[in-house]
């Protein structure tokens, strides 16, 4: 295998990369096989407890000693809700958990941002890379992480984004393409006018701040990783296109719903989590639209529809779930992600060779 680009801030045989999936997607499993394929893999830890990232962590390690990376959330953090911004979600939420043989929901307490403790923790881990999306941390917290030898890398939606954290003192930037699944990660202005497709953002990000770039967003095979190395980008997130590998921790519900997509069926939703983000639609997002209900900031929703969600997940209940996806799912393989990795690395070659021959 050839090296990685001199612009890749890490030691990687291959641009490849299983981009952090937090909420279950995400496994020390998933990671540990793409590090040890010679990419390198994620872990979305934004819904963990400082213990376990820890454990998530000591399980990857225990797999395979190639480098990983650990995501977090980080900013936009409110506990502060009345009882006017609850009511209507509450009332549709009931309809739900009555489909579900839930008792009827209620407004939960928020406690306090996790983000510092979840730090600490990572902090105590010492990933070889540590990524963080909503916002950025305070610039005493990046130092600590590059003390300790870990890349810190930033997510930006739009140049301007990516000058503040070039700003802040990040060896790198994720480019979040508008192709991307899961949640945007926007946080220097409203989403809708970030929504910039990936290979254009690549280089306009390259040509701004001269940083290694981390491409994200619809990309599912080495043709898509070629174009956005050959727009600048030093390596390539792919989340989606790992969705289908046994190893990522999936409800059979979602699995399935993944293999019956046709074409880009994708929409933004807020009605999850309270946080815009890109999946494949169903009858909750639909019914939350449909009635144009009032939907509460995250985390707040967040917390009010995780009981709806783990029920669903349970019973097989996909109109219940989020179920995070990137344009381009429609082009998901499902095989063990070893396997995808050298796929990927072999069409990735190939797209080069007919690149060099033309």
């Amino acid at each position: 295998m050839a090296g990685p680009s001199p612009m890749t801030p890490l030691d990687l045989q291959t641009p490849i990369m299983a981009a952090p999936m937090a909420g279950g997607p995400s496994t020390p499993e998933l990671a540990a096989a793409v590090s040890a394929a010679g990419g390198m893999g994620w872990l979305g830890c934004a819904y963990l407890t400082p213990e376990q990232i820890v454990e998530q962590a000591a399980r990857v390690r225990a797999l395979t000693d190639r480098p990983f990376g650990i995501n977090l959330f980080v900013g936009g953090w409110s506990r502060q809700a009345g009882r006017d911004e609850t009511a209507p979600m509450l009332k549709l939420l009931a309809e739900a958990h009555a489909k579900l043989g839930l008792p009827a929901p209620s407004a939960p307490s928020i406690g306090i941002d996790p983000f510092p403790a979840q730090l600490e923790a990572v902090l105590d881990v010492s990933p070889a890379a540590f990524s963080f999306t909503f916002g950025m941390p305070r610039a005493e917290e990046l130092q600590r992480a590059k003390q300790q030898g870990i890349k810190v890398f930033g997510t930006a939606t739009t140049v301007r984004e990516a000058h503040l954290l070039a700003q802040s003192g990040v060896d790198g930037v994720i480019a979040q393409g508008d192709e991307a699944g899961g949640h945007r990660g926007s946080f220097a202005g409203a989403f809708e006018q970030s929504m910039v497709p990936v290979l254009d953002l690549v280089e306009a990000i390259g040509g701004e701040t001269g940083l290694p770039i981390l491409a994200a967003g619809g990309m599912m095979d080495g043709r898509d990783i070629r174009r956005a190395l050959d727009r600048g980008a030093s390596a390539a997130l792919l989340g989606t296109a790992f969705l289908g590998c046994p190893e990522a921790g999936v409800s059979p519900a979602y699995r399935r719903a993944l293999q019956t997509v046709e074409g880009d069926p994708t929409v933004i939703t807020r009605a999850f989590s309270g946080r815009p983000a890109r999946g494949l639609p169903n009858g909750f997002s639909r019914q939350v639209e449909a009635t144009r209900t009032e939907i509460p900031r995250y985390p707040l929703q967040n917390a009010m529809t995780r009981p709806m969600r783990a029920a669903a997940a349970q019973q097989g209940e996909a109109d219940y779930l989020s179920m995070w996806a990137g344009r381009g799912v429609a082009r998901l393989r499902e095989m063990p992600a070893a396997e995808l990795v050298a796929v990927l690395w072999a069409e990735l070659q190939a797209a080069g060779e007919m690149v060099a021959a033309e």
